[in-house]
């Protein structure tokens, strides 16, 4: 039986903090591309409603008025989208960190998983080769599973990515037809 040293299992606390710290590092990092961006969407929206509320007074007759709101309907929307967009942005990049990180340490404690196995291997009494097969099959299987997950996974995110593309563009499309409306009347 295998058992493992003071400095193996001070190696591995390290390396687990080493992984703690570097996730919250990203996380943190995320957290900051959304408040930077928030700060910018404020920042600009009270600039424009600034503008847009002294345009508004200094309109002339409803028709003049009824025309200034039509004509920020399109920005507005677009900038809502374009908003939407950073924000998944910032999402899929730290989820993609994240995974990225998981994987590395999902490969790392496979290959020490995989270590183990064969030293006990090494160590098996005589006639357990059917028993080190069954093992060595299930961990083939386990294996199998996690990257079929991993595919899957990969092809959801894209699908979704697809589809949040697909309906931004449709809300754009769908308010400059508005407004194409809007000014006719």
């Amino acid at each position: 039986m295998t058992y493992l040293t003071q400095d193996q299992i001070a190696a591995a606390s390290k390396a687990n903090l080493e992984t703690l710290f570097g996730l919250t590092s990203k996380a943190f990092e995320g957290v900051e591309k959304l408040v930077e961006l928030n700060l910018q969407v404020v920042k600009a929206s009270l600039a424009e409603s600034a503008d847009n509320t002294k345009a508004a007074l200094g309109a002339k007759d409803a028709q003049e008025l009824m025309a200034l709101q039509a004509s920020l309907l399109q920005p507005s929307a677009e900038k809502a989208a374009a908003y939407s967009r950073h924000l998944y942005d910032i999402a899929a990049a730290t989820t993609a960190e994240v995974t990225k990180s998981a994987e590395a340490q999902f490969a790392e404690m496979q290959k020490s998983f995989m270590s183990a196995v064969d030293s006990a291997v090494k160590n098996a009494p005589a006639g357990s080769e059917n028993a080190v097969t069954l093992v060595k099959s299930a961990i083939s299987a386990a294996n199998n599973a996690f990257e079929s997950v991993q595919k899957a996974t990969k092809q959801a995110t894209e699908m979704a990515e697809a589809n949040f593309t697909s309906v931004t563009n449709s809300a754009v499309k769908a308010t400059q037809s508005a407004v194409k409306l809007a000014k006719r009347a």
